[in-house]
């Protein structure tokens, strides 16, 4: 226990080194912030413009805003964010490789399973921490300018962003284990993520499949009920569940250096 403690401690300790910690935070709280200020902004910005529509035959009614707008906004952010959280993770092993710091480490007794659980753990609590973060500055928000009720199975929505995040975190953890660069870790998480949206087309997969739950635009104004996403969060906590089981099988037979 001393031992995972301790290296949880060194990774932690270089997240924050690195700088990663804070690029993540700051990119959270000014997503969060931004949210609704868009969805604020938005009347002012087509008044701003709505000569320059005119002259092209569009005219601009009274433009109403609501929590709604920003909620929206939120879910337009959120491919983004996991993109720079994905982006800042890949080389959570692959580092490791290059640097050769692995073999030390392993050689002193450290077993490897654990070396596999701080390094997911890191990536669960700043992926957590971050979403956290990016949802409470705008729920404040929208609670102060306006009312998150009018928003239909709000934090479910918000929950199938957080699931598919974790997912998408086992299988940078798989990839890593398999893989040396931070590129072809990229690219494995990418074409997961690109499976899982082509067989959402089709109707036999389509309430199944991870990206199932992603679809808030829907769950937001009721056209999707959250019950008919149960089976996809199911899957995707298996899939998580498997990614993690197979990095650590794969990560204990793996030739490290010379070890």
């Amino acid at each position: 226990m001393k031992q995972l403690t301790a290296f949880i401690k060194k990774e932690l300790l270089e997240q924050l080194r690195s700088g990663k910690a804070i690029i993540l935070g700051a990119v959270c709280c000014l997503f969060g912030i931004m949210n609704p200020a868009i969805a604020k902004l938005l009347p002012w910005l087509l008044e701003m413009m709505s000569e320059q529509l005119a002259e092209s035959g569009m005219y601009i009614t009274e433009v109403k805003v609501d929590a709604l707008d920003s909620w929206t906004q939120f879910f337009k952010n959120m491919p983004i964010l996991l993109i720079v959280f994905i982006v800042m993770s890949s080389s959570i092993l692959t580092e490791e490789y290059q640097k050769g710091t692995l073999v030390n480490v392993i050689t002193k007794g450290m077993k490897r399973w654990k070396i596999l659980v701080s390094k997911l753990l890191i990536m669960f609590v700043f992926w957590t921490v971050g979403y956290l973060m990016d949802f409470g500055i705008t729920y404040g928000y929208n609670a102060y300018f306006w009312d998150n009720d009018i928003a239909l199975n709000l934090l479910f929505a918000v929950f199938g962003y957080y699931l598919v995040g974790l997912w998408l975190i086992s299988v940078v953890l798989l990839a890593s284990v398999v893989l040396k660069s931070s590129s072809g870790v990229m690219l494995s998480v990418g074409a997961a993520f690109a499976v899982s949206y082509l067989l959402g087309f089709l109707p036999a997969f389509q309430e199944y499949v991870p990206t199932c739950i992603l679809r808030s635009n829907e769950l937001l104004i009721g056209a999707l009920h959250s019950n008919q996403c149960f089976g996809a969060v199911g899957i995707t906590f298996f899939l998580t569940m498997l990614n993690g089981f197979l990095s650590v099988l794969f990560f204990d037979k793996k030739r490290i250096g010379v070890v």
